[in-house]
């Protein structure tokens, strides 16, 4: 699975796509925006932070349709929030490909059990990371761990409790990786 990914702004409307719901903590979900299918995180105060606008169609299989993966990558959100291992997002690289997973502590590999996507062959990892969160929550500082080689970590409860609302949100960059 492949992703490509657009920083999103506030938009107007909203319509959700059905998931199971989960008590208590942040809730991932896969919303519609203009038509657009956005991995949205929820917080316990009812801020709704977009994660990934699923925007690129280009490099996946046709079965993995923008709305399929938005499902999915909400999911794994979700299941790596629910199961605690939701502590850094990192970068890192499965099966050759680079890819962004949840870990548990900085120095956690990635693995199929931490996926969270798999980024387009030859994409930076890093870049990709770092150009898809940095709107919202790191110019709080503290968030963001570079280590050696293409690994980046991103504390992701201090990203997410610096994280502005989407509705306050008027940034819009394009990321097609």
């Amino acid at each position: 699975m492949g992703i490509g990914v657009t920083s999103v702004a506030a938009l107007s409307m909203v319509a959700t796509i059905d998931q199971p719901s989960y008590a208590g903590g942040t809730i991932f979900k896969c919303e519609k925006r203009q038509g657009v299918p956005v991995t949205v995180a929820q917080t316990q105060d009812g801020r709704k932070v977009p994660m990934i606008q699923w925007s690129s169609q280009d490099y996946f299989p046709r079965e993995w349709n923008s709305e399929r993966r938005c499902y999915e990558v909400s999911r794994r959100f979700q299941k790596s929030y629910d199961n605690g291992r939701l502590k850094y997002i990192k970068t890192g690289v499965l099966r050759g490909q680079p890819v962004v997973c949840a870990a548990i502590n900085q120095n956690a590999p990635c693995t199929d059990s931490s996926l969270l996507f798999t980024l387009k062959r030859g994409s930076n990892a890093k870049t990709t990371l770092r150009r898809l969160m940095n709107r919202r929550g790191l110019v709080a500082g503290n968030v963001l761990n570079e280590s050696g080689g293409d690994s980046l970590n991103i504390d992701f409860d201090t990203y997410l409790n610096n994280a502005t609302n989407d509705q306050n949100s008027d940034i819009n960059q394009d990321i097609n990786e």
